[in-house]
């Protein structure tokens, strides 16, 4: 029987671009939205899941913390 995968919670992987980012920390859903909304690409049902989960991945910080 295959087994089954436990989701644990994590803290997302932080990566530090100064000047990039001003004070507040963006996450690479968030990242991604904006970059899709500014070329036409109208978001479905799945973005704002797929969105979550990259958030909770990556996050981009411009200070260290």
């Amino acid at each position: 029987m295959p087994r089954e995968r436990v989701k644990r919670p994590h803290a997302p992987h932080r990566v530090r671009l100064p000047g990039f980012v001003n004070e507040a920390d963006i996450g690479l859903g968030e990242v991604t939205k904006k970059a899709t909304a500014y070329f036409g690409i109208r978001p479905c049902g799945g973005c704002a899941r797929r969105a979550a989960y990259l958030d909770s991945w990556l996050v981009f910080s411009g200070r260290r913390k």
